[in-house]
Formats: structure tokens, sequence, C-alpha cells
């Protein structure tokens, strides 16, 4: 069963990455479209927690969902920061990086051991990585955004041991949940309101072509996406292995880079080929160990 519920979070974390790499192209504030991902995964909990009458069982289950909250927001901005200047592929690519940092803290934390099998994905993954790292298309502005893709892997893995970690307590999801997007909103906010506070100080703001209704409108949307991929991981987590479960969610990345050469025509060298391909079958061993 928890496979299925790692495939779901694959596909709704796909379906945030895609929405994240289309609204980084757009003139609009990405704090305050941020605040608008949280804010909905924030009601959608608070709702979860009213209808199943869950609850907070001690400070503990509180911290956790603090600190997701605070390595959610973080991951998330800097994964849309990555997609905002690097090329989709290669911040799908070093984002996805997350399930392999997640076996490692999961084996150095909780003594979850690692297979033969999973460290030959390992040894795959970083093959292709170095593959893509190395090849002629990679410019100045590419390594940018690879910096921008390996921090919010790491702040991935800490929202993912964290959900673990969630699990381990038995706290009830959405009251975690709620802790999570409740605290993550909050820092979105405020992030937003001291940035317009500025510009309107300084009296020098950013223009943008979308107005704040708009883009806190489609935070909204992306929203539910983000919350409805949490949903599905913490639930896996609860019940299937931490590595692997993280794994098969990193799975997701396929879909991003499918949607980066189907519909933004983004093309790809013969090293980045062999790259994202050692790549995707580094995850598919981990998928399958």
């Amino acid at each position: 069963m928890w496979i299925i519920f790692a495939l779901l979070a694959t596909c709704f974390f796909g379906l945030r990455g895609i929405l994240y790499q289309w609204t980084s192209q757009k003139n609009l504030n990405r704090d305050l479209l941020l605040f608008g991902v949280f804010f909905i995964g924030f009601m959608i909990s608070l709702v979860g927690v009213l209808l199943l009458n869950q609850r907070w069982y001690g400070w503990a289950d509180v911290a956790v969902g603090l600190g997701l909250g605070f390595g959610s927001f973080a991951a998330n901005a800097l994964l849309h920061k990555g997609f905002s200047v690097g090329k989709a592929s290669l911040i799908s690519v070093l984002s996805g990086l997350t399930p392999l940092f997640v076996l490692i803290f999961a084996f150095l934390i909780w003594k979850e051991t690692l297979t033969a099998i999973q460290l030959l994905g390992f040894f795959i993954i970083f093959c292709g990585l170095c593959i893509i790292r190395y090849s002629s298309d990679i410019s100045a502005d590419n390594l940018k955004g690879a910096q921008w893709g390996l921090l919010a892997a790491l702040f991935f893995t800490f929202t993912d041991l964290m959900g673990k970690q969630s699990t381990l307590l038995e706290a009830d999801v959405f009251a975690t949940l709620t802790s999570m997007f409740g605290f993550g909103s909050f820092l979105f906010a405020v992030t937003w309101l001291a940035k317009r506070k500025k510009s309107l100080a300084t009296q020098y703001s950013v223009t943008t072509n979308w107005s704040e209704i708009k883009t806190f409108s489609c935070g909204l949307i992306v929203g539910v996406a983000n919350v409805s991929g949490m949903v599905a991981i913490i639930s896996a987590f609860s019940i299937g292995n931490t590595g692997l479960v993280s794994a098969i969610s990193g799975m997701n990345i396929l879909l991003i880079l499918l949607y980066s050469r189907v519909v933004l025509k983004e093309t790809f060298s013969r090293q980045e080929v062999l790259g994202l391909t050692a790549a995707f079958v580094g995850l598919m061993v981990l998928r399958l160990s």
C-alpha cells in the first residue's frame, strides 16, 4: 500500500514542479505566490483536523510541524528561484537528489540499512550528475541555477526527515500539516509584506504584470497539488521505508523533464542526455530495490 501513496506523491509533486517552472517564467511576486501555496495548504489541513477530530499530543508534535514548515518554506523558495534562473532539466535533476540524502541520513539517524542495490543506485545517480555538470552546454547561469537546485534538495531532505519523524511520534497527519503550512504561510507572508513595505518606503518597486490577487490565486491552485503530495508522502512514510518512499517520490523529476522537453522545447546535448539517462536509471534502481 505504501508504494501507492509514494506514487501519488510523485504525481502531485511533479505537477507542483511543472507549475513552479511555469510561474517562475512569469513577471510576478514569488513570495506572494508561495504565500498562497502555503495558505491553501493550511486551510485544507485545518479542515482535515476539524472533520477527522485530529489533534496535537504534545510539544514534540508541534515542533516537528514547525520544522516541516521551515524546511518546506526554504525548499520551495529555493526551487522556485532555481527554475527562474536555470534550465528546468538541470534544476529538476539536482532537486531530485533528495532521495540520496534521505537514505544517508535515515541510516545515520534511525539505522535504516542500505542494500547493495541502493548503493548501486547512488553510484549511477552521481555518475549521471557528474556528466551533466561537465557537459559543454552548461553556462554560468546554469551553474547558478544548479546551486539553488542543490540547496532545495537539502531542505527537501530535511522536510522528508521531519515527515518521517512525525510518523514515528504517531502524530496525526492533518494536525502536523496544519502546523507546517501555518508556519510556512506565516514566513512567506512576513517576507512578502516586509519587501512590500521596503519598496514603498524607498519609493522603488519592481513592476509585475500580474496583480496581487491573480498571483495569490495562482498560488492557491499550486498549493492544492502541494498539500496533496504532502498527505500522500507522509502516509507512505508511516508504513514504508524512509529512503525508498523518498526515492519513489523523487521520480517526479520525470514529469518535469517531460514537460521541459515537450512543452518548453529544451534541447539536450549528447552528454546531458547520457547524464539524464544515468540519473533516471539510478532512480529506477532505487525504486526497484
